[in-house]
């Protein structure tokens, strides 16, 4: 099934995960609308604006519109849907990819950090969908992707074996991830008559992308060989091709959707 002339929303657009998928899509006729911050690169460890992305996506066979979005705000996904609909008239896809982590324990996490993570990576999707979703309904359907990772699957019951000196942490990741799965099957229950798919996609593991090197990497010297989420573009457009209402309520892995589609 072609994407040609689809219209595809992506947010943290800019860089990482979100800028391969976008290319992916570029390359598949998609018209993509690059939504993030950055409009400059204010550090050289996170390479990559709206802009340069959306041109990557024109350079490959796409459209591209590129929007400055800060999901923690209301206003600037209500914005962000307002103009994916004044350029193209529709949305056949949103894919919620914007995330954060932050540092630290339960014995030394800040509250700020914790009202953040929920606003980013918990609360952002809920009302990008909210805002896309009667365009989507007036349109005849189409699919939501939900971006995800390993860190929403359980740990299981202990006790368990925590060598001395071990750094613990990303409790707060996978607690936020787990509800957006649960959210998402929720909700694919809930729009199947409106023929919206909602199907969460991880990766399989870590990708040495820009922000998820960050912390680690030199602010003065970094390391600007990143990895490419190849297998995150190839699973998203093999779920774009997929009938939404047939297709929906999967919690997907890109590496296993990559391997048994033989893509």
């Amino acid at each position: 099934m072609s994407l040609k002339g689809k219209v595809c929303i992506i947010t943290g657009a800019s860089r990482g995960i979100g800028r391969d998928v976008a290319v992916a899509l570029g390359a598949e006729g998609a018209s993509v609308v690059v939504a993030a911050r950055s409009e400059t690169v204010w550090d050289k460890r996170l390479p990559g604006t709206i802009y340069s992305v959306a041109k990557e996506v024109e350079d490959r066979g796409g459209e591209a519109l590129p929007v400055k979005c800060d999901v923690s705000k209301d206003e600037d996904l209500e914005q962000l849907v307002a103009k994916t609909i004044e350029r193209f008239g529709r949305i056949d896809m949103l894919m919620n990819n914007a995330a954060i982590l932050i540092p630290g324990n339960m014995l030394t996490v800040q509250p700020r950090h914790l009202d953040l993570i929920w606003r980013v990576d918990g609360r952002a999707p809920l009302m990008a969908i909210k805002y896309a979703l009667p365009h989507m309904i007036e349109g005849g359907g189409g699919h939501i992707i939900n971006v995800s990772s390993r860190a929403a699957v359980f740990p299981g019951p202990g006790p368990y074996n925590v060598p001395p000196g071990t750094q613990i942490g990303g409790s707060f990741y996978g607690m936020i991830k787990a509800g957006l799965e649960r959210f998402s099957q929720g909700l694919a229950r809930e729009l199947t008559p409106h023929k919206i798919a909602v199907n969460v996609l991880s990766p399989q593991g870590g990708i040495a992308t820009p922000g998820n090197r960050f912390a680690r990497n030199d602010p003065e010297n970094p390391d600007l060989n990143f990895e490419e989420a190849v297998d995150m573009g190839k699973a998203t457009v093999w779920i774009m091709q997929q009938d939404p209402a047939q297709f929906t309520g999967n919690i997907l892995y890109d590496k296993e959707v990559v391997a048994k589609n033989g893509l």
